[in-house]
Order: C-alpha cells, then sequence, then structure tokens
C-alpha cells in the first residue's frame, strides 16, 4: 500500500493519493477510503479500480497540520490498515487499529 503527499505553498491542504496495490486490490471488485475526515462514511470516498492491474486509488485533498485517522473498505465487509500510515492507533472500541495520517 502506499500513500503520497504533495503540498502546496499557496494553499492550507495536501493532495494525498491513497493506493491499494494489485497484490491485495485484485481479489476485490470495491474498495473505499474511510475515516474521520469523512466521518466514517463507507460511500464518501469510493476509490478508482485500475484495470489494467487491478489496484485502486483515490486522490483527496486535507487540511494540513491536522492528523487523520482512516481505513480501507474492502467489497464493503474486509477492513484493512495502510501499512505505509505515519503511525497507527487502537480504536476507541479496542478491537482492531486503524491508520494514521500526519499532514
Amino acid at each position: 500500500m502506499s500513500i503520497k503527499k504533495q503540498y502546496f505553498k499557496t494553499k492550507d491542504v495536501c493532495k494525498v493519493t491513497f493506493r491499494i496495490p494489485k497484490e491485495v486490490g485484485k481479489d476485490f471488485k470495491k474498495a473505499s477510503l474511510v475515516g474521520d475526515f469523512n466521518n466514517w462514511n463507507h460511500t464518501a470516498h469510493k476509490m478508482k479500480k485500475l484495470k489494467k492491474d487491478g489496484s485502486f486509488s483515490i486522490v483527496v485533498e486535507l487540511d494540513k497540520g491536522k492528523e487523520y485517522q482512516f481505513r480501507y473498505l474492502l467489497d464493503g465487509e474486509h477492513w484493512t490498515n495502510e501499512a505505509d500510515a505515519d503511525k497507527h492507533v487502537t480504536t476507541p472500541f479496542g478491537d482492531s487499529e486503524n491508520s494514521v495520517l500526519s499532514l
């Protein structure tokens, strides 16, 4: 998995590319980026499946100077974390971890 951050000199946002690699994505039909930035809404940030290799990708602009917790939801039932996240934290429920993005 991967995250690419692109900071702007003239904007207070960061353009973030989230990518699920083909090794993970090829077995799933859909993927969503779900986190506190979209109120954990699994339909707000649907990821695009790249037909040439089966990976998923999405680009989101997020405010700089904040931390965001997130996870990926595959086929509406399989949760997975971002291995390349800045850190991981235990969820308030204590049953799993969320990925954390620091901007």
